[in-house]
Formats: structure tokens, sequence, C-alpha cells
């Protein structure tokens, strides 16, 4: 017959005791696992980030590195830009200078033909004429005698004339002292050879009784003698 075990109360507390102390490694072997697990899963996780920063920074530094270089590409392309706009400008500046010199050369050589241009000769005036008459006579005298400075006006050229010749420029005095003497007064104011040819006039006929020499020498004379025929009221 099976032995019957009594189980005291004693019993009992150490039955409890051994239940509660399974209980207890029970879930320490629980718990310790299940602290080891979110641990493994931290050090994956930092890990992950760690890659994960890596690769931002060397992204970050990639993208600084070519921001860099951008820049200093823009930068250089202005340089380039602003040195062309200014070889362009000192070219326009020079191209410029060159035209106003080749403008300047070109008006100084104008103005070197003009000067050098030899003046064309104003026409020659046309001799002037005169009539075959007293009147023509003299005014041919007169201007002669202007060219010559010599002093006498129309009236007083003609006042002597008229009482010297009346006019006749081949008038001969035969009978005065000169004509005894052989020298004859002759023309129009009656001039004697000797008074001709100390007082004729260059330019005028080498003859007595020439109208012009006749009146140019005789007033050439009456100017050394008397100032002027305008003074000569008489015989001179």
């Amino acid at each position: 017959m099976p032995r019957t075990i009594r189980i005291t109360r004693s019993h009992k507390l150490a039955a409890a005791v051994l239940v509660a102390a399974g209980s207890v490694t029970a879930i320490t072997a629980t718990g310790g696992q299940s602290e080891a697990q979110p641990t493994a899963a931290t050090s994956s996780t930092t890990a992950e980030k760690a890659a994960t920063g890596a690769s931002t920074a060397k992204e970050s530094a990639a993208k600084k590195a070519a921001a860099e270089n951008a820049a200093k590409k823009a930068a250089a392309d202005a340089a380039a830009a602003k040195k062309a706009a200014a070889d362009r400008k000192a070219e326009a500046k020079k191209a410029a200078a060159k035209e106003r010199s080749e403008k300047q050369a070109a008006n100084r050589s104008t103005e070197r033909k003009a000067v050098a241009a030899p003046k064309k000769a104003a026409p020659k005036a046309a001799p002037k004429k005169y009539a075959n008459n007293l009147d023509g006579w003299i005014r041919e005298s007169l201007d002669i005698m202007k060219k010559k400075n010599i002093p006498g006006s129309y009236e007083g050229l003609h006042r002597n004339i008229m009482r010297e010749s009346s006019g006749n420029p081949n008038a001969v005095n035969d009978w005065d002292i000169n004509a005894r003497n052989g020298i004859p007064s002759k023309g129009l104011l009656q001039v004697i050879q000797p008074t001709f040819d100390a007082y004729h006039v260059k330019g005028t006929p080498k003859k007595l009784t020439d109208p012009v020499a006749n009146i140019t020498a005789a007033a050439n004379y009456a100017a050394d003698r008397y100032g002027s025929i305008d003074n000569v009221d008489s015989a001179y």
C-alpha cells in the first residue's frame, strides 16, 4: 500500500519558495535575452548612422568643392569677359585715333597742296585804249605821269597845249631864238630837242613830235622847273 506523505505547512512554504525561485530564474534569463537583443540592434543603427553621416559629409564636401569650382569658373569667365571688353575698347580707341591721324594727315596734305599749288595768274588786263586825238593824248599822258609820279592835271596840260600849238602835234616854231640857233621848238608843248632828250619819260617813243612823248617830257621838265605844268601860264 502506498505510503501516504503528509504535506505540512512547512512543505508548502518550501515549495512556494522553490517555485518562486524558478520563476525568478526564468524571468532573469528572459530579461537578459531581451536586454541583449536591443543592444545589438542599437549598435547596428549607430553604425548605419555613422555610415550615413560619413556619406553625407562626403557629399557635402563634394558639393562644396563643386560650388567653389563653379565660383572660380564664374570669376574666371567674368575676368575673361572684362578683359575682352577692355581689349575691344582699346582696339576701338586705337582705330579711332588712327582714323583721326589719317584724316589730319589728309587735311595737312590738302592744305600743303593748296599752298603749294601755284596761284592762277589774274587775267592780264587788256591795254587801255585811248582816242587818237588831243583828248586821248592828254589822258594817256596823265596815266603815264601818274605811274612816274609826275604832277599835272588835264586842265593844266590842255591850257598850255592850246597856247603853245593849238593842239597841233606837228607844229614847229621857226622864228624864235631857238629856231635861229638851229633847235626849233616842236610838238604840242613846243619842246626843243635837248630838253626832250634830258626829260624824256621811259616807256614813251623817243620821237620829239610824238604827242604822248612830247607831253610827258614837257610835264617832267615843268615839274623840275616850276613844280608842275599847272603852274605854267606862259612860255617856259
